[in-house]
């Protein structure tokens, strides 16, 4: 009987302490629902790719981008801005090449396929860059298309898929073109009059 008792207050203490420890945690917030908030005219938004990957089919490069950017909605859902990037791109049996760019670009979230939570959106880009690899400033344009999904009222998490075009002399037929991934994070201001 002495045995029961002692077993019934051992599996009765461990059940407790059990329940104790099942205590309500914050998880961390990883969606909001913001409608059309953050893209209305008069808004901003800053931020940009932390990573941006890609592959050259030319000349057998792989590269790795840094693209801060600010931008302005001129009207609700479109948003013009200004890019800049710099990176690195390893090429086989070659010296790495340093790059920059500078361009500036217009936005679109498209109303179609969105959600409280996130929007599909077009980009498209036109400016100059360049490289350590050679003096000369290359024209370049691009376009890409991605998701943006609101982790809060205004912070962005973004996956886009890219092609870029560069020709560093208009008028020979040197260009090059690529495809890219990048991953990166927006956060959306209110303007004026939308606090």
């Amino acid at each position: 009987m002495k045995r029961l008792f002692l077993f019934s207050v051992f599996l009765l203490s461990g059940f407790l302490a059990v329940n104790a420890q099942n205590v309500d945690v914050n998880r961390p917030q990883t969606s909001e629902s913001v409608g059309l908030a953050p893209i209305q005219r008069g808004n901003w938004m800053v931020g940009g790719s932390i990573g941006s990957l890609g592959y050259n089919f030319s000349s057998e490069t792989f590269n790795i981008n840094i693209e801060p950017r600010a931008s302005y909605f001129v009207s609700d859902g479109i948003a013009i801005g200004l890019t800049l990037g710099g990176g690195l791109a390893t090429r086989k049996e070659a010296d790495n090449i340093w790059n920059y760019k500078l361009a500036p670009h217009v936005r679109y979230f498209f109303p179609e396929g969105s959600s409280s939570t996130g929007r599909f959106f077009g980009e498209g880009e036109v400016g100059i860059g360049g490289s350590t690899a050679t003096s000369d400033v290359a024209f370049l344009a691009g376009i890409k298309a991605g998701y943006a999904h609101f982790i809060t009222r205004s912070v962005a998490l973004e996956a886009a898929l890219g092609y870029t075009y560069s020709k560093a002399d208009i008028s020979s037929s040197n260009s090059i073109s690529g495809l890219g991934v990048s991953l990166g994070f927006q956060i959306y201001l209110p303007g004026q009059g939308n606090r």
